[in-house]
């Protein structure tokens, strides 16, 4: 008799290999943290292959219908697996060389971003609002400790006390957002919720207030205005590599959970939180578009642009209106799916190329330590420009595709203004990426020592590159997965 269904084992694989990691991290010595790191990496390829074995077409309803495997959560498990273990390879050595995988620490920063990637895979497979917060709340206990690592820090340390208190406000209002909605309508499985929520019979008073706090608990956690204050503060207060573990896999969940929750579950009452992510989302746009040109930090700025991406993945969901045919469902949902996806590929290149000029001794945090960055490396400059001109949604790179699948869905659902607004505020922030290409060509290097990296991370870096330039010129198969993925998810 299988007393674990075929579709919880990569969830279950990777509990164990968790363990099995921290046992084994007690007894390895300093010199030997590789192995750690090493087994981190197996760990998650094996949860990747696991993902693509037990996937299937069809959604998978186990555990009394609170968890689900479908098409999409495979895909956006995947791409979780490829931006953590991406992340491992980019930080490895600036962990080490700030002690963060050694001493007291140990290999305990592998461990818990695995601990926060299998927060994510509940949240992405979750079909029971307790499920996703339980996985959420793993997922952010799991950050806070993360961003408070390097405890004689006083930045990191400011950092995590911002990120704690207003994670858990954002916990307090989604909670409570829950239980509202779970007094309406009688259950707490998303299926059962959209069924009872479509009913006349439904308190649609009590049920709109938990929308409207389950919406600002979502909007905490994405990091929109204005529900933003942490997310500059706690970029830049963070360690480098902490902060990509930050702004790559959570944004994948963010997504999913939006869709769990919004497009699935609450589904019937798409009047009210699309009106509310439409607010969220243009201002997100103006805020973080404006304000990230004011910064001279680059990890600030990075920030401010993660806001204005986040909204505009929002415009996805608004574009999703009831009265519109299933086919415009589709098509809104999964532009913003590819949008979510387009920015953590993007994000991981950018991070990376932060991690790359860092030395032991030296933050690359300022915009000004990448000028002249073509005459130290023409590669890695051109590597950098990709990725810049893909953030800006500038052809023929990913993010311009992921842009303009995302402004079609809002023209196509009516909604011409947003996509002019859209494209207003993209037009505003090609001006900060684009400054950042003009210094590291036109200016002269303040600093001309050689770039040194491991040839992992110099391989995988080009390969991120040069893999947002290719999706941008043949964008069709990702896109093309997204939308079946969400086709599927939504005939179940």
């Amino acid at each position: 008799m299988n007393l674990i269904p075929l579709q919880l084992y990569p969830e279950v694989f990777l509990i164990l290999a968790i363990c099995a990691v921290l046992v084994i991290d007690m007894f390895l010595g300093e010199d030997k943290r590789n192995v750690t790191y090493a087994l981190s990496l197996l760990s998650i390829g094996v949860c990747g292959l696991l993902t693509m074995y037990v996937s299937t077409p069809s959604s998978v309803y186990l555990s009394n219908n609170m968890f689900v495997s479908d098409a999409m959560s495979n895909l956006m498990k995947l791409f979780s697996y490829i931006a953590v273990g991406v992340t491992f390879i980019y930080g490895r050595q600036y962990a080490s060389d700030r002690g963060m995988t050694s001493g007291i620490l140990g290999g305990e920063i592998y461990v818990i971003a695995m601990f926060a990637l299998l927060g994510q895979m509940f949240m992405i497979s979750g079909n029971n609002m307790l499920v996703i917060y339980l996985g959420l709340e793993l997922m952010s206990l799991a950050l806070y400790a993360l961003v408070a690592l390097r405890r004689n820090h006083t930045v990191s340390t400011e950092a995590a006390m911002k990120y704690f208190v207003l994670g858990a406000l954002a916990s307090g209002f989604l909670l409570y957002g829950i239980s509202m909605i779970y007094g309406a309508t009688g259950s707490l499985n998303l299926n059962v919720i959209a069924t009872e929520a479509a009913k006349v019979t439904a308190n649609k008073t009590i049920l709109t207030f938990g929308i409207v706090f389950v919406v600002a608990g979502l909007a905490f956690k994405l990091g929109v205005v204005p529900f933003h204050m942490w997310v500059p503060d706690v970029y830049q207060g963070s360690p480098t590599v902490v902060t990509l573990l930050l702004g790559g896999a959570p944004k994948l969940a963010a997504f999913a959970i939006c869709y769990r929750v919004l497009a699935e579950g609450l589904f019937p009452q798409v009047i009210q939180w699309q009106q509310m992510l439409i607010v969220l989302a243009v201002l997100s746009m103006a805020v973080g578009n404006i304000t990230a040109i004011a910064q001279t930090n680059l990890k600030r700025m990075l920030a401010y642009s993660t806001i204005s991406q986040m909204g505009f993945m929002l415009l996805g969901f608004a574009s999703g209106v009831s009265n519109a045919s299933p086919a415009l469902a589709v098509e809104a949902y999964s532009a913003s799916m590819f949008y979510s996806i387009t920015y953590v590929m993007t994000t991981l290149g950018t991070f990376g190329m932060i991690l790359l000029l860092s030395r032991k001794g030296f933050e690359a945090e300022e915009i000004a330590d990448l000028k002249g960055l073509n005459k130290r490396s023409k590669w890695f400059a051109f590597i950098m420009l990709l990725l810049m001109f893909s953030l800006a949604g500038i052809p023929p790179m990913m993010g311009f595709a992921a842009k303009l699948a995302v402004i079609s869905s809002a023209v196509a659902a009516g909604q011409i203004w947003l996509a002019v607004l859209a494209v207003m505020f993209s037009l505003i922030g090609a001006f900060y990426y684009l400054r950042i290409v003009k210094v590291m060509y036109f200016d002269e290097p303040q600093d001309e020592s050689p770039i040194v990296a491991s040839t992992d991370m110099k391989l995988v870096l080009s390969v991120n590159g040069l893999a947002v330039l290719f999706l941008g010129i043949m964008p069709g198969s990702l896109l093309g997965s997204c939308v079946e993925a969400i086709r599927s998810a939504l005939a179940s």
